[in-house]
């Protein structure tokens, strides 16, 4: 199946779901990535400082580092026509991968660590050693991320994404048996435990996207030479804002990390920080997939009415599950048995998740926008809602340390949550005009058949 062939094709909500599916299924299972993680570092030796270091400083340095190549995905996904523009884009991949990778060496091997650590993020003592081996071990990640997020936005765009959801799949086999292998040590450290699963995995699956490239690059790619090749302007103009977004997103992370180190109970709500951001992540995961279902569908006939009744069926299904597990035993049969918490620590993982309750349908909502802006090649209105989203989180940051009598924990997950609602509302306000275009044009043909019928 074709771009070219279904951009013919009447979209309908049923066309949407069977894209949409592989790919939430897909990033359903690497949700569950984290909380196996956290779940068997949890029950190995020392797991309050290994949840800590792998929270608060491994975790956050490694998205900072790999977020320039975040949107290959969407930018294989929308870029990837021919032969000429897959070289460009494939070009960026490589670059990028190497220099990224020899950041994350030299950050990892040289007194810049200690800098950042001690200097900028100032987490506690205990945890920065076992933070830096852990950096060292997830060296291979970047680039591995890069990669596999390129090809599998040229296998989205032609039909294929059921092979994204195998590759994840490969992913967590590969991650389920290094954590495996630990947990049956049971004498290794968590975070190196941890690191090692997560860093097999990930070129498990690039190994895995590459293979199953071929075919699709065979029939799709090669046979088209365009004749107008993607330029490296071209390029920059339209990928330079989508690498600012996921930069600017991320960056919140250390920066959470380094105001929840200066407030109360630091240590505790470093260590439930990734396990709770665990947790939300699958609640929205679903909501997260649609962004390439709407760059990969805004072109189709009558696309706008089942987006719409997309998002919100998207919207009120996650948020629906989500008060299920907040309201019922869920949540903490989560927290304290899968997760296996500290049963002290239980009760902060609890409120935290009440807190991010509006995540999930905000993640719809930003799905859509983006996408839409996205389709549009009108992409600047995103960054644009980052730079508010980070300005609204470290302002809040930036209160609860003043303040300094909330812990860590809730000052941060409530900064998301704020954050994320001013975010939404500035992509629906930059975007609404993209989506009532759209709209207008689709009542225009319905009318125009209409008469002609």
């Amino acid at each position: 199946m074709t771009s070219e062939n279904t951009k013919t094709r009447e979209t309908t909500f049923y066309h949407i779901f069977k894209i949409w599916w592989p790919l939430a299924a897909s990033w359903l299972l690497m949700g569950v990535e984290g909380p196996a993680l956290s779940a068997v570092m949890a029950r190995l030796p020392d797991p309050e400082i290994n949840l800590a270091a792998y929270g608060g400083i491994v975790y956050p340095i490694a998205l900072i580092i790999e977020a320039p190549v975040i949107m290959l995905l969407a930018a294989s996904t929308g870029l990837s026509k021919g032969w000429g523009s897959y070289n460009r884009l494939r070009q960026y991949m490589i670059g990028s991968g190497a220099i990224l990778t020899l950041l994350h060496l030299l950050l990892a091997v040289t007194p810049a660590y200690y800098w950042l650590v001690d200097g900028i993020l100032d987490v506690p003592a205990e945890i920065v050693e076992p933070g830096r081996i852990g950096l060292l071990i997830m060296l291979p990640w970047t680039w591995s991320i890069a990669y596999r997020r390129f090809q599998q936005g040229v296998m989205i765009r032609y039909g294929y994404s059921r092979t994204v959801g195998t590759g994840t799949v490969v992913r967590l086999v590969s991650g389920g048996i290094v954590l495996a292998v630990g947990y049956a040590l049971g004498t290794v450290q968590g975070i190196v435990v941890a690191t090692c699963a997560q860093a097999f995995a990930v070129i498990c699956e690039a190994i895995y996207a590459g293979i199953r490239v071929q075919p699709v690059l065979k029939a799709h790619i090669r046979p088209v030479q365009e004749e107008d090749v993607l330029s490296w302007k071209g390029f920059a103009s339209y990928y330079i804002p989508l690498a600012m977004t996921s930069l600017l997103t991320l960056i919140w992370q250390p920066i959470g990390s380094a105001a929840i180190s200066r407030m109360p109970n630091a240590i505790s709500s470093l260590a439930v920080w990734p396990v709770l951001s665990g947790l939300v992540f699958i609640t929205r995961s679903a909501c997260t997939a649609y962004n390439e279902v709407v760059v990969a569908v805004m072109d189709r006939p009558n696309s706008y009415r089942s987006l719409m009744r997309f998002t919100w069926f998207l919207a009120l299904g996650t948020t629906g599950l989500y008060l299920l597990l907040a309201a019922t035993p869920g949540a903490l049969i989560w927290f304290r048995d899968i997760s296996a918490l500290p049963a002290d620590l239980v009760p902060m993982a609890l409120l935290g998740f009440w807190i991010a309750l509006p995540i999930p349908t905000l993640t719809a909502l930003q799905s859509l926008f983006q996408g839409a802006m996205i389709n549009g090649k009108q992409t600047r209105g995103i960054p644009e809602s980052v730079v508010l989203f980070l300005v609204v989180n470290v302002l809040v940051a930036v209160l609860g340390v003043l303040w300094n009598r909330v812990t860590g924990l809730y000052v941060g997950m409530a900064g998301f949550t704020i954050a994320g609602i001013v975010q939404t509302a500035w992509l629906w306000f930059r975007g609404r005009g993209l989506l009532g275009r759209r709209r207008y044009v689709e009542n225009e043909l319905n009318e125009e058949a209409a008469l002609a019928g």
